[in-house]
């Protein structure tokens, strides 16, 4: 699919424009401030139980194309436990046979939507990501190299899309929110991209990468 995109901005949500930020600016496996929800929410105590907090992993895979960077997105299915039916990184909980959080990001995204560890070339490290929900998240950020062919597997994902990255390194796509959880008000930031509702951990996640990157 063709997208229109402003030639002012080309140079700038390219992914190897995003390869040479990260190169200048450095990747976030050493950064001492956490991200996560407790920003926008600092009265979630659970985030503070770090000792019990599952380590996990989610891939950022933004697609090499000719007409701008795009990102790689998820539906989760809707039959799954946890966050069913909202869209989503692939990725999942680091097993101990991970040798890494890379190693674990792809294999996640290879299980969910078949994309191939050949295409996918990882260039760095989000800081680590705390949700209330218990996880400690490491982003990997990757480009990957057009040519592969994606399914979804249909027990963990809907839907399988893609987002240009010159709306997600937007801030004016970006805009704050709030509902009621478990009888608290959470605060979290949402970018409506059509008819689809990026939102919650997956929004926080890139709001980090525009935060580093591109503010």
């Amino acid at each position: 699919m063709t997208r229109s995109i402003d030639p002012e901005d080309f140079d700038r949500f390219t992914a190897e424009d995003l390869r040479r930020r990260i190169r200048r600016e450095g990747d976030g496996e050493s950064e001492t401030r956490e991200y996560g929800d407790h920003l926008l929410n600092p009265d979630f105590v659970q985030l503070m139980e770090r000792s019990e907090a599952r380590d996990a992993a989610v891939l950022i895979p933004v697609v090499d194309r000719d007409d701008g960077g795009s990102v790689i997105l998820t539906t989760r299915a809707a039959q799954m436990r946890k966050h069913s039916g909202q869209i989503a990184f692939p990725g999942g909980s680091i097993d101990p046979e991970d040798a890494s959080p890379e190693a674990a990001a792809m294999r996640e995204a290879h299980e969910e939507v078949a994309l191939e560890p050949g295409f996918v070339e990882p260039i760095g490290r989000l800081p680590r990501y705390m949700t209330a929900t218990g996880f400690r998240i490491t982003p990997v950020v990757a480009i990957v190299r057009p040519g592969f062919m994606l399914a979804a597997n249909p027990a963990e994902v809907d839907d399988v899309f893609e987002v240009p990255l010159g709306f997600l390194m937007r801030e004016a796509n970006h805009r704050q929110e709030s509902r009621e959880w478990q009888g608290k008000l959470r605060h979290y930031y949402v970018m409506p991209f059509g008819e689809r509702f990026i939102w919650g951990v997956t929004a926080g996640i890139i709001r980090t990468l525009y935060e580093r990157y591109y503010r």
